[in-house]
């Protein structure tokens, strides 16, 4: 899936630099719900589409019954802004579906773009909470209405997968090697590639999928399928049976011959085994490595001892140095809970293939991400609701993560945008925020600011002039990297897969109180009669 050609011209931090469109070309202004239009069509209407506001995205519940997840989709979502623009093609299709609205708001849309919009996100890759806002989005909110539903649908399943394949990291180990193969099994071409990406940056080693590493050169691996092996009938139909040596000599050697004298040599048993252990000790025999073995069905547990030994007795029998640590790959629907019982009952598995339960978000297939006003004309909007897990934290904020001596993060904590940070050794207090009994005092011995700049523009000359500091975009390594390290940093009763320690968020005391004096102004008083 190639990306769009076209590409922003922007001006970062005194410097000129492009950024490209969209990975996929489907994402295009027009990727949003009919609403988002004729809300947009209601505020221009009106005369309130410059009004400033302020949205944030959040969720509201970590998935997979875990207490984190792990935040991506966002070089996407800047993508998307900085190349935002409505084709006169688009212009007209919208023309033909909303025909009572009048052509001025047609000639607005015309000029529509995202220069005066800001993003302030928490960067990609980071462990993420509940309620916590992953991106800031403020500018007129007409426009800014216009982004909701694309930017939910970047962020949603890339942080889904993400968050997926960083557990499935969590319980197979550091040591372990570990292959996305799920391309076939996805939600089509968009979601096989969306999954490779995000696999990647969740912690996954490799991929099967061609396209997406040559797109986002993530390392390719792959095995053979049984057709292969059961294609050939019999050692006849290998024409080419001389395989030079590999130290360039200009002997060659009858290969099949070598597999069958080695073959030979080996006990007999019912696998595939001894064969996979004559092919790779006649290419020993050439200069050559095997890499190891599949299983891809059975006890997979048992059947890795028995290969491992079986290799073990290869190397001591006929010298074979390192021949015992063959690779062992396994596969045949693998999940979270099938490695944590390989884990329990031992195994000499060496790496793991996983495709239909890690690409399809098998345990639970959607995030649910929300995007909810908290601002507008400077004038911070609340959403009530009957259900508190609902109701919205009201006003433009900052979001700090306090770490305590251990290294290990305690609490995140939002703070009103103009109220003093919380400083390292300081006494601060973190207030659950709806719930008043729930406070602590915190003594943070690092403190992280979480939202960053990633697009604060103007425009000048039909380029977009970004004339505040802003965060490059890093490369998919750098995420992945990040990934990994704030995994680390987080207390493991937080990260285990079962009955795990909810993480602490909270807002300061002074943003608790402003919350409830609202709640209580805009909710409505009943009457008894």
């Amino acid at each position: 899936m190639a990306g769009k050609a076209a590409a922003a011209v922007v001006k970062v931090n005194g410097s000129v630099a492009e950024i490209r469109g969209a990975t996929n070309p489907m994402v295009t202004a027009l990727l949003t719900d009919l609403y988002q239009f004729t809300m947009a069509y209601a505020y221009w209407k009106a005369g309130k589409h410059q009004d400033r506001a302020v949205f944030d995205v959040y969720f509201r519940k970590n998935p997979f019954g875990g207490e984190y997840t792990v935040f991506a989709g966002l070089e996407e979502c800047i993508r998307f802004v900085a190349n935002f623009k409505l084709e006169e093609g688009e212009i007209s299709f919208l023309r033909s579906v909303m025909p009572t609205c009048e052509d001025g708001f047609f000639d607005y849309l015309r000029e529509v773009d995202c220069s005066n919009v800001e993003v302030f996100a928490i960067p990609e890759g980071s462990v993420v909470f509940p309620k916590v806002p992953l991106m800031r989005v403020e500018g007129p909110v007409a426009i800014v209405q216009l982004l909701e539903t694309p930017f939910i649908n970047l962020v949603n399943y890339a942080s889904l997968v993400t968050t997926n394949a960083a557990r499935h990291r969590l319980v197979a180990g550091k040591s372990k090697t570990l292959l996305e193969f799920g391309l076939r099994r996805a939600q089509g071409p968009d979601g096989g590639m969306s999954a490779s990406k995000y696999s990647y940056i969740g912690g996954f080693d490799a991929t099967s999928n061609v396209a997406a590493g040559k797109l986002f050169g993530i390392p390719l691996r792959g095995t053979h399928s049984h057709a292969f092996v059961s294609s050939f009938m019999s050692p006849d139909e290998i024409l080419d049976r001389a395989l030079p040596s590999h130290d360039g000599s200009s002997t060659c050697k009858d290969f099949v011959s070598l597999v069958q004298s080695w073959l030979s040599k080996l006990q007999v048993m019912k696998s595939g085994i001894p064969n996979f252990c004559a092919v790779a000790l006649a290419l020993n025999d050439l200069g050559y490595k095997a890499c190891g073995i599949r299983l891809d069905s059975g006890d997979l547990a048992y059947l890795s001892f028995e290969a491992r030994n079986f290799f073990h007795a290869i190397e001591k029998e006929f010298n074979v140095a390192d021949f015992g640590k063959m690779t062992v790959t396994a596969s045949n629907d693998l999940n979270e809970e099938t490695l944590d019982a390989l884990n329990k009952q031992g195994h000499e598995i060496d790496a793991f293939g996983i495709g239909t339960n890690l690409v399809t978000c098998y345990a639970q297939p959607a995030l649910g991400c929300v995007f909810k006003l908290v601002e507008i004309n400077n004038q911070p909007r609340i959403k009530l609701s009957e259900d508190v897990t609902k109701v919205s934290i009201p006003c433009k904020k900052r979001i700090f993560r306090l770490n305590g001596r251990e290294g290990y993060a305690l609490v995140d904590i939002m703070t009103g945008e103009n109220e003093p940070p919380p400083m390292v050794g300081e006494r601060i207090l973190c207030r659950h925020p709806f719930n008043e009994s729930k406070r602590a005092y915190v003594v943070p011995q690092h403190v992280e600011e979480l939202l960053k700049c990633y697009w604060l523009g103007n425009s000048k000359n039909g380029s977009v002039i970004v004339d505040k500091p802003r965060e490059e975009l890093p490369s998919l390594k750098k995420i992945r990297a990040r990934c990994m390290q704030q995994l680390e940093q987080m207390r493991p009763d937080h990260m285990r897969r079962l009955n795990p320690t909810p993480y602490k968020v909270s807002v300061s005391g002074k943003l608790y109180d402003f919350i409830h004096f609202l709640w209580l102004n805009e909710a409505p008083v009943g009457e008894l009669q």
